[in-house]
C-alpha cells in the first residue's frame, strides 16, 4: 500500500458520522488515480464485522503500565470493500456493541486506554512488517498520538521516516486527558514532552497537529473557523498554518446514485424524468409518514444533538406551523432524548405536517433525500457536511446555516452571480432560520424556478473522484 488510513470509523464497517463516510470512500477513489490505499480500525462487535471473515496476519502485545495487552491484526478475507481492510482485535477493549458508546448511549469510560492500545498495536505491526506504507494518514484525535510516537518513542523510531498526514474531521473533540495518566503511554524521549501538552493536559489532537508532516481539514471554511474557534487550539492552528490545507470532502457517487439506488421507490431514468422521480418518491414518503404530499417537504436527517442544531428544531417547527406557512417537516435521526420527545409532541399536534422517526434507518434516509423538496441543516458546527451534497445529488434544495463546509458548498440563491444552490442563514436563532424557511417556501410556491434549480444542483460534481485529487497531490509532495 502507498497509503494506510488509520481511523476509528469506516463505512460500512463502523459508522457514527461523517468520519466513517470519508474513510470508507476515499481509498476507493485514490485507487482511480493509481494510489493504492488501505484502512485499519478497531475490531468492534458490530453486525458488519460479525458477518465477514477475517484472517489474523500479526499478533503482539502492547505494554499498558504494568500489564501487557494482547492483540491481533486481522485482514478482511474477501476484500469486499475494494481495498484492503484491517482490524485491530483487542479483546476486552473494542469487542463491544458500539463505537464510542453502549446501546444505551453511555460513553465508554476507558477511552484513553482503548486508543493508546489501538495506536501502538498498529505501529508495532507496521514496524515488524517487511512491506510498509509510504504514508500514514491519521484521522481525528483517536489517532493523533501516532505522529508523536513515531518521532519520539524509541520502540517506533524505525518508522520516523514515514510521512504522516493528520486530518481534522471535528476539532471540537480533542481526546485530552490528565497528565496523571502519563504512565499509560509508551516510553518517549523527554524532549518530546512539550509536544504532548496543551493547557496542562495530554492532548492527542494538539499532538497530531504539532507532529504530523501535513494537516488537513475537511473544508476550506472549516480551517479558517478552527483558527478562530477550536476549543483552545486557535493559536496552535495559526502557528502551524504553513502545513495546513482545507480540502472539501466528496461523496461516494456509486452509493449515492439516484439512477441505481435500490432504496428508492423510483430511480431516476433520465434527464426528462426528474419531476416524476421527485413526485413518486415524495408520495412513497407520504404513504409511510402521513405527511401531506401537496406541501413542500422540508427534511432534517442526522444526529439530534446541539452540534447539528437539532435543539432549534422544535421551537422552529412550532413557529413555522403556527404562522400558517404552507410547508411540512420530516425528521430522521437519534440523539438527545429531550429533543426527540419535543419533536414527537410537534408531530402529534400536526400529524399531516410533521413526521418524526427517532431511529437510524439507511433505507428511509435515501428515500427522504430523493423525495424531499428541501433539506434543513441548521448546524452550530459543520466541518464539511455530506448531507447537503447527498441532497443536491438527489435534487433536493438545501437550507443551511452559513458555517463551515455548508458555506463552501451551498451559495445562496440570492447571490448576484446566479450560481446559488440553496438558502443560507447566518445566526443560530429561530428568527433567522424562520426567515430562510419562508424564503424557501416562497421560492417553491411562486418563483417558477424550482425545476431549473433542481436540475442544476443534481449535476454538480461532489464525487470523491474529483475531491481525492487534492490528497494525491499531498501524498506525492511528501514522497517525492
Amino acid at each position: 500500500m502507498k497509503v494506510l488510513h488509520v481511523s476509528a470509523e469506516c463505512y460500512p464497517v463502523a459508522k457514527a458520522g461523517g468520519l466513517g463516510d470519508v474513510v470508507g470512500a476515499l481509498p476507493k477513489y485514490l485507487a482511480v488515480h493509481g494510489q493504492s490505499a488501505g484502512v485499519v480500525l478497531p475490531k468492534y462487535d458490530l453486525k458488519w464485522v460479525r458477518n465477514h471473515r477475517f484472517t489474523p496476519i500479526y499478533r503482539g502485545a502492547v505494554r499498558l503500565h504494568h500489564d501487557y495487552v494482547p492483540f491481533a491484526i486481522e485482514k478482511e478475507a474477501d476484500d469486499s470493500l475494494g481495498y484492503p481492510l484491517f482490524v485491530v482485535n483487542i479483546p476486552g477493549l473494542f469487542d463491544r456493541p458500539g463505537i464510542y458508546a453502549d446501546p444505551g448511549g453511555w460513553g465508554y469510560g476507558d477511552e484513553v486506554e482503548r486508543y493508546i492500545c489501538f495506536q501502538q498495536a498498529i505501529l508495532q505491526w507496521i514496524a515488524a512488517s517487511p512491506g510498509r506504507p509510504e504514508v500514514l494518514h491519521c484521522h481525528d484525535h483517536h489517532t493523533g498520538l501516532i505522529p508523536f510516537m513515531i518521532k519520539y518513542c524509541p520502540e517506533y523510531r524505525s518508522l520516523a521516516n514515514i510521512p504522516t498526514v493528520f486530518t481534522i474531521h471535528n476539532g471540537q473533540y480533542h481526546g485530552a486527558f490528565s497528565w496523571q495518566k502519563l504512565y499509560l503511554l509508551p516510553f518517549f524521549e523527554a524532549a518530546g514532552r512539550g509536544l504532548l501538552d496543551w493547557n496542562n493536559t495530554i492532548n492527542p489532537l494538539a499532538a497530531g497537529i504539532k507532529c504530523a508532516w501535513r494537516v488537513t481539514t475537511v473544508s476550506p471554511s472549516y480551517l479558517r473557523e478552527l483558527a478562530e474557534s477550536s476549543n483552545g487550539l486557535e493559536h496552535l492552528i495559526r502557528h502551524e498554518w504553513h502545513k495546513c490545507s482545507g480540502i472539501l470532502n466528496g461523496i461516494d457517487a456509486q452509493v449515492w446514485d439516484p439512477h441505481t439506488d435500490q432504496y428508492l421507490s423510483r430511480t431516476l431514468q433520465g434527464d426528462h424524468d426528474l419531476e416524476a422521480f421527485k413526485r413518486d418518491n415524495k408520495l412513497a414518503i407520504a404513504q409511510q409518514t402521513g405527511l401531506n404530499p401537496a406541501l413542500p417537504m422540508m427534511t432534517f436527517i442526522g444526529r439530534l444533538v446541539g452540534e447539528k442544531g437539532a435543539d432549534l428544531l422544535p421551537d422552529l417547527f412550532r413557529r413555522v406551523l403556527a404562522s400558517g406557512m404552507r410547508v411540512g417537516f420530516a425528521v430522521l435521526g437519534t440523539g438527545e432524548p429531550w429533543v426527540g420527545e419535543a419533536l414527537r409532541q410537534v408531530a402529534f399536534a400536526h400529524p399531516d405536517r410533521c413526521a418524526v422517526a427517532l431511529e437510524y434507518n439507511e433505507n428511509l434516509a435515501h428515500l427522504l433525500y430523493a423525495g424531499s423538496d428541501f433539506l434543513l441543516m441548521p448546524s452550530r458546527v459543520e466541518p464539511c457536511g455530506l448531507n447537503q451534497m447527498y441532497a443536491m445529488r438527489y435534487a433536493s434544495i438545501p437550507i443551511v446555516r452559513r458555517v463551515g463546509g455548508l458555506s463552501d458548498t451551498v451559495p445562496d440563491v440570492g447571490e448576484p452571480d446566479g450560481d446559488g444552490r440553496g438558502f443560507q442563514f447566518s445566526h443560530f436563532s429561530v428568527e433567522d432560520a424562520f426567515l430562510a424557511i419562508y424564503r424557501a417556501a416562497d421560492f417553491y410556491h411562486n418563483s417558477g424556478r424550482v425545476a431549473e434549480l433542481r436540475d442544476r444542483i443534481r449535476r454538480i460534481d461532489f464525487s470523491w473522484e474529483h475531491a481525492s485529487l487534492a490528497y494525491v497531490h499531498i501524498y506525492s509532495e511528501l514522497t517525492s
